[in-house]
């Protein structure tokens, strides 16, 4: 349940971490790794969609230990998109803590019946 979670939420995960600063993959998966399992294989097909859906874009920067970083940073649609997912993630979280609510009530209630 957890894994079907995650992927359902990985791009606002991304997008809200492009919103505080530009980053390139291997940082990417590092700042997400300290609160979730995840790997590059995960997040590589996710940056060319959301490029592809123009959410973000990329630039080059050189680098003193290697080749060129590819840089992504939020476009303003991305922008836009995360405001939305926030929402209804917002909503969505709403809902299932009401049902969980009413459920513990109902549970305690049969508890005290039996």
């Amino acid at each position: 349940m957890k894994t079907q979670l995650r992927k359902g939420t990985l791009e606002m995960c991304v997008l809200a971490l492009l919103s505080r600063q530009d980053s390139y993959v291997y940082e990417i998966v590092g700042r997400l790794a300290q609160s979730m399992e995840i790997g590059e294989g995960t997040i590589y097909p996710l940056m060319r969609r959301l490029q592809a859906d123009e959410w973000v874009s990329t630039y080059l920067t050189e680098s003193n230990s290697g080749p060129a970083r590819k840089y992504y940073t939020l476009t303003a649609s991305g922008r836009s998109t995360l405001a939305s997912m926030r929402g209804e993630w917002d909503s969505f979280v709403a809902e299932i803590n009401d049902v969980l609510a009413q459920s513990g009530a109902q549970t305690g209630e049969n508890e005290h019946e039996a």
